[in-house]
């Protein structure tokens, strides 16, 4: 009996250094929930009949596909919905539906075409959150914005759109026509090559960074990301380029045929500043068109810098599923939001 009570008692103060030295697991951080303007549209998510309303008014419809604890969407309606001068545009130019994409809501995108609301992502291929889909009075997509777009930038899109210019040209040839304002003077970086021809076959992912003078976000991304030693690891996985978007150097695009980089950016359909094209082998495999911060932005970089688009090549997201377990089950906190 009494070694029984010793045995027993070794292994009571097991399990308790056992529960003491578990780990903790780790937190998502950095999530931002904002209110929604009350002015955009209560709708029954009926979008035919969301389109024909906006159609009498003479109006676009705007779908704001948004996910609940999004950093980007929180930044989006504060900047891009709320107290600044592209508000009255919407107001006056757009009826705006809200659609939460892990949502279980139906959603008569037609009358044969009803989904849920996590549905109506997949329908539009949406990567990003935010995204806003635009319909004209056709119910027809007739843009689509991936991720936060800085006031400006923005500004540019409700015009185009609302001005009906899809239908003649590109967004990028429209944005060539307005009145712009410098905000960036190139800066260089350690991580920068000077390659002129991209169909080389290397060893590395190849990495190209359009930028141009009129960029809102290229001193963001030179004195934050560029700075950040987690990503200036990641970026040892490519060989890095960075082009004047504007610029008519004479350069070899990856199909190994002559350009410009002014005539790559427009093959490309790549709207946004800074841009980052990514390639393996000569061929894309990914783009960063919008604002991410450090986590998904190194993430992106190392799913495609370890080639773990391989594994995973459906979605950079499924890749971000286990390795954001990983990070957790080790006790490690991710904020989203820096």
């Amino acid at each position: 009996m009494k070694y029984f009570k010793l045995i027993l008692a070794i292994f009571m103060l097991s399990g308790l250094f056992t529960h003491v030295n578990a780990i903790e697991p780790g937190k998502i951080i950095g999530g931002k929930v904002s209110e929604l303007p009350e002015w955009f549209k209560d709708s029954f998510l009926d979008i035919a009949e969301d389109v024909e309303e906006a159609k009498d008014e003479n109006k676009h419809l705007m779908l704001y596909m948004h996910l609940t604890g999004c950093p980007y969407c929180y930044k989006m309606v504060e900047e891009g919905f709320k107290n600044n001068t592209n508000t009255q545009i919407i107001k006056d130019n757009f009826d705006v539906v809200a659609i939460n994409i892990r949502g279980n809501k139906e959603v008569a995108l037609n009358e044969d075409l009803i989904m849920t609301e996590e549905e109506v992502r997949n329908h539009f291929k949406v990567n990003f959150t935010p995204t806003i889909v635009f319909l004209d009075q056709n119910n027809k997509l007739v843009y689509k914005v991936n991720g936060y777009r800085s006031v400006e930038n923005f500004k540019h899109i409700l015009n185009f759109v609302k001005s009906r210019a899809y239908q003649n040209i590109t967004l990028a040839e429209f944005i060539l026509q307005q009145k712009r304002t410098k905000h960036y003077q190139f800066k260089g970086h350690s991580s920068f090559q000077s390659i002129t021809d991209l169909s080389v076959k290397r060893d590395k992912p190849l990495l190209v960074l359009f930028e141009d003078q009129y960029c809102v976000m290229c001193n963001r991304l030179h004195d934050g990301h560029l700075k950040n030693p987690e990503i200036l690891k990641e970026l040892d996985l490519f060989d890095v380029v960075r082009f004047d978007a504007e610029s008519d150097q004479v350069i070899i695009d990856v199909d190994g045929n002559k350009t410009t980089p002014r005539q790559y950016v427009k093959k490309l359909s790549l709207n946004y500043r800074p841009g980052i094209v990514m390639f393996d082998q000569g061929v894309e495999v990914m783009r960063i068109d919008a604002l991410l911060y450090t986590y998904h932005f190194a993430g992106h970089l190392r799913y495609i810098g370890e080639r773990h688009y391989k594994q995973y090549p459906d979605s950079v997201f499924d890749y971000l599923r286990v390795y954001r377990q990983k990070i957790l089950d080790a006790g490690q906190d991710i904020d989203l939001s820096k």
